[in-house]
């Protein structure tokens, strides 16, 4: 069943599917409900105002009622997601976030999708609702969201890092360019971002790496294009951050 992800179902919990092609882009949109997003194959790009999440398969962005944002497509992806009504069941989490989703949820959504239309309380549908939210509740929280500055002047070096992620220039010469003291630049990043200017730009070029290896390409030519010396310090980065090797990260 593929339903559209502008329907607001009035059951406490609608799972949804949609297929997409590679760089398909939704525009800027929000939902009454909390939505689980979720790709089994490919690789979403989602943006809201406060953050920005590079989400591969065997990951979900969950994103709480009433937020704005945008998904775009890297490769085919293959959503199979929930909405979920606002205090359904305690323990959800109570931020837009990214979480792991274990085999037996990815299992418990692609199930959920089948059921069609409304479902009796006490229902096989129902419970099968039930588990899925009992299971996400359980799921830890993941480090693969990227926080956007509210202050333009550091949102300008951030969008610049975004979109030249091999870029090198240093914190002085970004200090410089906003006409601001070393000490200043750093102190402003941080309180925009709540990490380090060195951090954000690692975890922005590994969360962007992630788009580039879902497109098939080698190891070694998405290293090069952010920022890394060789293939070897790239993977060492990206397995410290994600657990798991690049080449290994898709199988």
């Amino acid at each position: 069943m593929t339903t559209s992800f502008s329907e607001q179902p009035s059951m406490p919990v609608t799972a949804v599917a949609a297929d997409y092609p590679n760089g398909h882009v939704i525009p800027a949109h929000s939902h009454d409900l909390a939505q689980l997003l979720y790709a089994i194959e490919g690789v979403l790009v989602i943006e809201t105002a406060e953050g920005r999440w590079v989400v591969p398969p065997s990951r979900g962005v969950w994103l709480m009622a009433g937020i704005d944002h945008t998904v775009r497509m890297r490769g085919a992806a293959r959503i199979r997601s929930i909405l979920v009504q606002p205090d359904v069941l305690p323990g959800l989490p109570e931020k837009d976030c990214v979480i792991e989703v274990s085999p037996l949820l990815r299992e418990l959504l692609l199930a959920a999708t089948q059921v069609k239309g409304h479902y009796q309380p006490d229902s096989r549908d129902a419970r099968l609702m039930r588990f899925i939210l009992d299971e996400l509740a359980a799921l830890p929280v993941l480090p693969f969201n990227l926080p956007w500055p509210a202050d333009a002047r550091i949102a300008r070096v951030c969008q610049m890092l975004v979109n030249e992620p091999a870029e090198t220039k240093k914190a002085e010469d970004w200090a410089a360019l906003l006409a601001m003291s070393v000490k200043t630049f750093h102190r402003q990043f941080l309180k925009e971002t709540g990490v380090t200017f060195g951090r954000w730009r690692q975890q922005s070029r590994l969360l962007l790496s992630l788009e580039c290896l879902a497109l098939g390409q080698s190891v070694l030519e998405v290293a090069l294009q952010h920022g890394y010396d060789s293939q070897s310090a790239f993977a060492a980065a990206f397995k410290k951050q994600f657990g798991i090797s690049p080449s290994g990260f898709y199988r």
